[in-house]
């Protein structure tokens, strides 16, 4: 019950968190919670205003004291990944996330839970709403789209903030203060093609992956995690391998920015193959299922006899296309060479679509090095041409180039230790955030990025973890007290 959920501490951040969740907000459908956000500033008696792309800037004044410090800006966005459970009974569009606590999590109930970036952004209202926090001049920015296009940093006009800093409040690790990010670009390849009638001979087939446990193409792109699209094509090329099988349709994945964790597929056998090929594609089943044991614990696998469908694909075009999606890169591409243990560039294949005549791949490359991401996209590209796609890039976003002697930085740093008895990890990550294009704009603001912990972000296992909610406000308030007077 969200109840529940309103009596954790700190229960001003807890509470406004609750309230933000009650609002649909899937990345591209922020109207409501641009109004709600609005209304809540203007409420407050703030200035409070919506930019031309939908962004919403809420400016408090310095409280008591505090009038010589540095103005900040405390920025999350306000969209959040909408993600759920096969078998789970929900509506995005006109429901609210039904969450509960389990030990020291909050959950959601099949579904995202939100806390990427709601949690950032439940901060914000709480000071902003505060009578009691010190804290400098604030501008608060929500910006809109972050998960899929960051059209809202994008789109934001320099001149609108005077901050000096910039707080980001969109990183998962509370041990951790963020100084850099990887950039991104879509790479989207598509064909039509000619379908023909499925022969009298032929059985049809559903085979269908599910149980995997997705989570952010970013954060967890390293962990070995399985690519429910990658997974089915290994089925499909076997069967067209070994007997011929034929593809009718395939959909696999949501998000760009979600590992896949389900696919499937309607394809059609000769009559005559039917025992072997079962028997085949559970022992393949299996041998994929060992495989990934330790981090897909709960993969499931099934193949089960269907209708047979009236249309199949283009044995041509079918034996190159399942060829290219063998090829194309998943996963990580390279570490990096000077920052260790961090991802430099990979891949997601977030999404697959084969029906009714048309072939849709989605991808989202990643990298903090601009050439290196290029280069990947391109040996997409070519990949995906050699098939006959057509391969077109778009939402192309840089990345944040860290700063170590960055003011704020060296702050943060002693605050996290005085507060903790030990030094934060200061790291970039391999996640997209807004503070490299907001840098465009404002390339004179000190920027940094940190948050509490949350697991399983993009999929319906996120989770956030409430004592480290507790340690990450405490953080905050510090933060605000301990900012620098203006030069």
């Amino acid at each position: 019950m969200n109840s529940e959920i309103r009596n954790l501490q700190p229960q001003t951040l807890w509470n406004k968190f609750a309230d933000l969740n009650a609002i649909p907000r899937a990345s591209k459908k922020e109207e409501r919670v641009i109004a709600f956000m609005k209304d809540f500033g203007k409420t407050l008696g703030l200035e409070t205003t919506e930019d031309a792309v939908g962004n919403v800037i809420i400016k408090k004044p310095a409280t008591k004291g505090m009038e010589n410090r540095t103005t900040i800006v405390m920025q999350s966005h306000l969209d959040m990944v909408h993600q759920k459970n096969n078998d789970t009974v929900f509506d995005f569009d006109t429901q609210g996330i039904d969450m509960y606590v389990d030990g020291d999590w909050v959950k959601a109930k099949g579904t995202t839970l939100g806390a990427d970036n709601g949690l950032g952004v439940a901060t914000i209202m709480a000071i902003l709403e505060s009578k009691d926090i010190p804290h400098p001049a604030i501008e608060a920015l929500f910006t809109i789209d972050e998960e899929t296009g960051m059209t809202g940093a994008m789109g934001l006009q320099g001149g609108l903030l005077s901050g000096g800093i910039l707080l980001n409040l969109d990183t998962e690790e509370d041990n951790e203060i963020g100084v850099g990010c990887a950039g991104g670009i879509d790479v989207t390849a598509t064909r039509d093609y000619h379908e023909e009638e499925t022969p009298e001979f032929k059985v049809g087939f559903k085979i269908v992956v599910k149980g995997l446990q997705g989570g952010h193409s970013g954060m967890q792109i390293h962990e070995g995690l399985g690519n429910a699209n990658k997974i089915m094509n290994r089925l499909l090329f076997d069967g067209f391998e070994c007997f011929g099988l034929r593809i009718s349709e395939m959909e696999g994945g949501s998000l760009r920015n979600a590992i896949p964790r389900e696919s499937q597929a309607i394809v059609a056998i000769d009559a005559i193959h039917e025992a072997v090929f079962l028997s085949d594609m559970e022992a393949l089943a299996t041998v994929i299922k060992t495989e990934f044991k330790t981090m897909e614990p709960h993969l499931d696998i099934s193949i089960a006899k269907c209708e047979t469908p009236k249309m199949i694909m283009d044995l041509g075009i079918q034996e190159g296309f399942t060829r290219a999606l063998y090829a194309a890169q998943n996963g990580v591409y390279r570490m990096s060479a000077d920052i260790p243990n961090l991802v430099e560039t990979s891949n997601n294949m977030a999404k697959v679509v084969i029906k009714d005549g048309t072939i849709k791949v989605d991808c989202l490359t990643r990298s903090s090095v601009e050439t290196s991401k290029m280069d990947l996209a391109n040996s997409l590209r070519a990949c995906f041409e050699l098939t006959g796609c057509e391969v077109t890039f778009s939402g192309d976003y840089p990345g944040w180039t860290p700063n170590m002697d960055s003011p704020i930085l060296k702050v943060m740093t002693k605050l996290y230790e005085d507060l903790n008895g030990k030094k934060p990890h200061v790291a970039a990550c391999h996640a997209g955030l807004e503070c490299g294009i907001l840098g465009k704009n404002y390339p004179n603001m000190d920027m940094i990025s940190f948050g509490p912990n949350i697991k399983g972000a993009h999929s319906p296992d996120e989770r956030a973890q409430i004592s480290s909610v507790q340690k990450y406000w405490k953080f905050v308030v510090e933060i605000l007290k301990g900012i620098s007077e203006k030069k």
